[in-house]
């Protein structure tokens, strides 16, 4: 009986002491990312729906709001840029992004990973803007010629949010050596280099892994797979994409700030069974621009630019020493000095072997006298549809049927004649349409239609538009959206020029 009674006792004290005994600590971090990628112009923009959506001054209200959220509720925001905005614009073209830098460093990002239009005006440009960058740069899988990290640039880091661990690492765009100038610089893969990150992350105590990189989709989703990271945000694909599979979350924030995702989470973090477990789960949040009043000093500072761009725009950038005639009788019945010098501005961007510029994409309908200056204003009137100068690879057959195609209405005026560069071409506009065509050369030698030619062409018609079927079926060298604004490639050209001597020189005649 004594034994039992000892027993029992000691069974209530083992129940007694378990009972009493602390449960294990969790670590709780509460944590809003919100997600900026592919800015790119600085003021907002009318859409179609009849709002008024994106540019700096609204992006900055988002921020400046859930900076105060979170604040409120005792949470980390960390703000991240997926890369993409010292370029394409038209104030990038004249101050090659110095715009962008001083907004960017009004919102003050927590990790920016650059994009392929970070590189656009060249290396020492590239170096330039982000040494004026008063934020963290992340690209781990970006080094210099000699292997090292570059000025101000880090590969990872680890915040600590309320004794949880949050990792961040970021990673610039593999593609930009295709896609950009980024001249002698070195990129790994990005989605390895990521991987490799996150796990470096872990070794170092990370309990939570975010990723910030400017890539393909398919890279995002990749790396997602992987299950490297927790949270993957990215740039470059220009829409608004949330995505959840129960272990890893992604997201991309559109473009120009139309939309801002955010996304809260609560990390909580404990030992169990000698180890630390972390568990967490996603909200999405979508906010549409449209809805925020625009923050006023931001505002401030745009129109400042505004300014500055307005005066720019009516700065001569060169003179013609020949009439350039942008008269629709004569950009869509025949080869037009002003055609040409715009198919030569695309010829000489991509070095490409010839260049199609189709006559309806000139509308200013003017006449420039000889000794007339041309103004930026000149040439965005000339060419307003904000197109992109693109490269595809293109069958002999396929440009053959492409001019056929452009003289194929004559005598009537069509926006589909061909304005060219770097070839020759002859038809007769009295036989039947798609048979026209007499000769063609290329490079003095004559069209072999089993031969691929590199074309440099607007993204218009290079997506087949104006009868250029043959045109659409062909992937261009790279993605019209990171490919360079026609308008802001003819006025280099035109400045570089410095006196415009391009006539009507024999490039398409008709016999």
């Amino acid at each position: 009986m004594l034994i039992v009674r000892r027993s029992l006792l000691l069974v209530l004290c083992l129940a007694a002491a378990f009972l009493l005994a602390p449960a294990a600590r969790a670590d709780i971090a509460k944590v809003t990312f919100v997600l900026m990628n592919d800015i790119y112009l600085m003021d907002d923009q009318m859409m179609p729906d009849g709002k008024r959506r994106g540019g700096f001054a609204r992006l900055a209200a988002v921020v400046k709001a859930e900076r105060a959220r979170a604040s409120a509720e005792g949470r980390r925001l960390i703000l991240a840029h997926g890369g993409d905005t010292l370029s394409p614009s038209l104030m990038s073209g004249i101050d090659q992004g110095a715009h962008i830098m001083t907004l960017t460093n009004l919102i003050r990002p927590d990790i920016f990973a650059p994009g392929n239009h970070e590189f656009d005006f060249g290396k020492a440009v590239f170096l330039r803007r982000m040494a004026e960058a008063n934020f963290p740069l992340y690209a781990a899988n970006l080094r210099g010629p000699d292997g090292a990290v570059l000025p101000g640039f880090r590969d990872r880091s680890i915040v600590d949010v309320g004794g949880v661990r949050v990792g961040l690492t970021g990673g610039a765009y593999d593609g930009t050596p295709r896609a950009s100038s980024p001249e002698d610089l070195k990129f790994a893969p990005t989605v390895a280099s990521m991987k490799e990150q996150a796990a470096a992350l872990r070794r170092e105590g990370a309990d939570f892994v975010a990723v910030v990189m400017h890539a393909d989709r398919s890279q995002a989703i990749e790396l997602a797979e992987s299950r490297a990271a927790d949270i993957v945000l990215t740039g470059h694909n220009h829409d608004l994409f949330v995505s959840f599979d129960g272990r890893t979350a992604m997201a991309e924030s559109s473009y120009d700030a139309h939309y801002v995702v955010l996304i809260d989470v609560t990390v909580e973090t404990k030992m169990q069974e000698g180890r630390r477990v972390t568990a967490w789960w996603p909200q999405f949040r979508i906010v549409d621009t449209a809805t925020v009043a625009p923050d006023p000093e931001v505002v401030a500072v745009v129109a400042g630019f505004q300014g500055k761009l307005d005066r720019e725009l009516d700065v001569p950038i060169g003179t013609t020493a020949v009439e350039l005639d942008s008269r629709n009788a004569t950009v869509r019945t025949g080869e037009a000095a002003i055609g040409s010098l715009i198919a030569d501005a695309m010829r000489a961007k991509t070095k490409a072997a010839i260049a199609i510029m189709n006559g309806g994409g000139i509308r200013a309908g003017k006449v420039y006298a000889p000794g007339t200056a041309i103004t930026r204003r000149d040439i965005l009137t000339e060419l307003p549809f904000n197109n992109r100068v693109v490269v595809i690879d293109v069958p002999g057959s396929a440009l053959l049927a492409g001019l056929e195609n452009g003289v194929g209405r004559l005598p009537e005026a069509a926006g589909r004649f061909p304005q060219v560069s770097g070839m020759t071409v002859e038809y007769d506009p009295r036989r039947p349409a798609g048979s026209r065509i007499l000769s063609v050369r290329i490079g003095g030698a004559p069209l072999e239609p089993g031969r691929t030619y590199r074309l440099a062409t607007n993204d218009f018609l290079a997506r087949g538009s104006d009868g250029y079927t043959g045109f659409g079926s062909i992937q261009p060298e790279i993605h019209p959206e990171d490919a360079p604004l026609l308008a802001t490639e003819v006025m280099a050209y035109v400045r570089e020029l410095g006196t415009v001597r391009t006539g009507v020189e024999g490039r398409i005649v008709a016999k």
